[in-house]
C-alpha cells in the first residue's frame, strides 16, 4: 500500500511551469520522496466553502547552504513540453523522474525506461500540437469602430495547454497586426507591443466568415492538383480534428471525389509547346526597353483584375497579392508611392503601413480628406527578402518597376488627376520618365507631355529611417513639400 502524501504542491494553472520548478526544487532539498508529493492545479481544485480557491503556497526560500542540485541537462527541455500535456498525472511523472535522476545515476544513460519514454512521448505530442497550431490557425477580421485598429480574431481547439508557449511565434509573424486567438481554456492578445493573456472563450465568440476568406477557398480550389492527391497522408499533417476550424476543409470532400476525372482531363489534353526561355539578363533587358502599353480598360475593377495576374516581371509570383490603387475614380490629386509593404500586401490596400500612418498624420493636419485622394504605388506587387520569419522591403529594380508602369498609366488614364505626388525616386522616376534628384528637386513642380502637374518630395519610409533628432524637422519640411498641392495657384484637394 502506498504512503499517503504528505505534502500537496499548488500550481497556478495548466502551464504553470515556473511553479513547477520551484516545488520540484524545494521537493528535492526537502528530500520528499514522489510518493509523498501531491501535485494540484488550483484552476481544477474544487471549491471551498467560501467558493474561492485555495491558497496557493509557495515554497519557502532555499537555504543558501543548502547542497547544490544537479539536473541532467536533457531533463529541462524534456520537463518544458511535457508539463503542457493535457495528462492530470504529468507533473507526478515529472518530478519522479527529476527524483529518479537525481538518485540514480545510471537512468541518464537509459533510453528505455518507462517514465522516461512516457515524458518523451508526452513532450513530442505537445510539440506537434505546437506545430499543427501554428499550421492551422486562420484569423477572420473584426471591425472593432470607433476609429480603432482592425483586429483579427481566430478560434482554435488545442489538445495540450500549449497557448502561452505557442502566442510568441504569431507575435512575430503578425508583428504588425493586432490580433487575438481565442480556444475553450486560455486566450491571448496582441496589441503590437505586448501579449496578454486572459481565461478561455466560446466559439460564438469569434468572428464568421467574411468575404476575403471566399477568395482563400477560390485560390485553395485553384492550386489543387488532382494528380498528387494523397488522402493517407494529408489526413496524417492534417488529423480530421482539425478541420472543423479550417475554412479550406469543406473543399476537401467535393476535389477528392472529382479529383479522378479532373486527372484524366488533363491527361488528354494536348502537350504544350515548348517555349524557348532567354536568360534573364537579355529578358530584363528587353522588358525595359520595350515602348509602354497603356491598357485602358472601362473601369478601375477591369484594371485591378489585369494587374492581379501580371507576371512580366519576377515580384508577383512572390507577393500575397497586387495592391491596387484606392481612391474616387476622378480623383484631382494623386499621390504615387513607390511600392506596397510587408501589411499592405497581405491587407490589399495601400498606405496602411508605418510608412501609411505618418502620411495619414500629414494629411490630417493639412487637413485634407484621405477619401478625397487617389493612392496608389508605382510597383503593385510587394518585393522583399526573408531574413528569419521576417519579409524585409527590398526596393524594385529599374526593369521590374518598368515592367509594372504600364499599370499607373493606366490609372492616370482612367482617374484623369490633375496632378500627382511623387512619393521618393522609384515614383518619380516612373511619372516624368527620367532619374530623379529627389533631394534636389523636392517641392517643385514639373507639367508632363500629357499636362499631369507633377510634385516631388521624399516617401514617408524615408522620414522613418532618419535619427530620432532629425525626424521633427524633417516631418515639417516634407509637410511644407506637400502643402504645394493646396495652395492658390495648385489647389488640386
Amino acid at each position: 500500500m502506498a504512503p499517503s502524501a504528505t505534502r500537496v504542491a499548488w500550481l497556478a494553472d495548466e502551464a504553470d511551469l515556473d511553479g513547477f520548478r520551484r516545488h520540484a526544487r524545494q521537493g528535492l532539498i526537502d528530500s520528499v520522496e514522489p510518493s509523498q508529493l501531491e501535485w494540484r492545479v488550483a484552476t481544477r481544485a474544487e471549491l471551498d466553502l467560501f467558493g474561492n480557491r485555495p491558497s496557493i503556497d509557495e515554497p519557502a526560500a532555499a537555504d543558501e547552504s543548502a547542497p547544490r542540485i544537479k539536473v541532467p541537462a536533457l531533463f529541462v527541455p524534456l520537463a518544458e513540453r511535457a508539463a503542457l500535456h493535457s495528462d492530470t498525472n504529468r507533473f507526478g511523472l515529472l518530478y519522479r523522474l527529476l527524483w529518479r535522476l537525481v538518485h540514480e545515476s545510471t537512468l541518464r544513460h537509459d533510453p528505455l525506461d518507462a517514465d522516461r519514454q512516457q515524458a518523451e512521448l508526452m513532450a513530442r505530442a505537445v510539440r506537434r500540437d505546437m506545430h499543427k497550431m501554428t499550421a492551422f490557425v486562420r484569423f477572420r477580421p473584426l471591425a472593432l469602430g470607433d476609429g480603432q485598429a482592425l483586429q483579427h480574431v481566430a478560434w482554435f481547439e488545442p489538445e495540450h495547454h500549449i497557448v502561452d508557449a505557442t502566442a510568441p511565434f504569431f507575435a512575430r509573424r503578425f508583428a504588425q497586426m493586432h490580433w487575438a486567438i481565442l480556444t475553450p481554456e486560455r486566450c491571448v492578445r496582441w496589441d503590437g507591443n505586448a501579449l496578454a493573456f486572459g481565461p478561455g472563450a466560446n466559439r460564438s465568440d469569434a468572428p464568421p466568415a467574411d468575404a476575403a476568406e471566399q477568395l482563400w477557398l477560390t485560390y485553395y480550389a485553384s492550386i489543387f492538383n488532382p494528380t498528387r492527391l494523397k488522402l493517407a497522408m494529408m489526413q496524417k499533417e492534417m488529423p480530421r480534428r482539425y478541420w472543423k476550424n479550417l475554412p479550406e476543409a469543406v473543399l476537401i470532400q467535393p476535389l477528392a471525389a472529382g479529383a479522378a476525372q479532373r486527372e484524366r482531363t488533363m491527361v488528354e489534353q494536348p502537350a504544350s509547346e515548348a517555349v524557348r526561355r532567354r536568360p534573364a539578363s537579355s529578358r530584363a533587358l528587353a522588358v525595359a526597353a520595350r515602348p509602354v502599353v497603356v491598357h485602358t480598360p472601362g473601369s478601375l475593377a477591369e484594371l485591378r483584375d489585369a494587374t492581379e495576374r501580371c507576371r512580366d516581371c519576377p515580384i508577383g509570383a512572390h507577393a500575397t497579392q497586387a495592391v491596387h490603387g484606392e481612391g474616387p475614380e476622378h480623383a484631382r490629386l494623386m499621390l504615387v508611392g513607390e511600392q506596397p509593404g510587408d501589411r499592405e500586401d497581405l491587407l490589399g490596400r495601400p498606405f496602411i503601413g508605418p510608412a501609411g500612418q505618418l502620411l495619414d498624420r500629414a494629411l490630417n493636419q493639412l487637413g485634407w480628406p484621405r477619401d478625397r485622394l487617389y493612392l496608389t504605388n508605382a510597383v503593385k506587387h510587394f518585393k522583399f527578402e526573408l531574413r528569419g520569419q521576417r519579409r524585409i522591403h527590398k526596393t524594385p529594380a529599374q526593369q521590374e518597376a518598368a515592367a509594372c508602369l504600364q499599370w499607373l498609366e493606366s490609372e492616370i488614364a482612367i482617374v484623369k488627376p490633375e496632378a500627382a505626388i511623387a512619393l521618393g525616386a522609384t515614383a518619380a522616376r516612373a511619372l516624368l520618365g527620367r532619374d530623379v534628384p529627389v533631394m534636389k528637386e523636392r517641392g517643385q513642380w514639373t507639367t508632363r507631355d500629357d499636362g499631369l502637374h507633377v510634385l516631388v518630395t521624399l516617401h514617408p519610409s524615408a522620414l522613418l529611417r532618419m535619427n530620432e533628432a532629425d525626424q521633427a524637422s524633417a516631418f515639417e519640411r516634407w509637410l511644407a513639400d506637400l502643402a504645394l498641392a493646396g495652395d492658390e495657384r495648385y489647389f488640386f484637394v
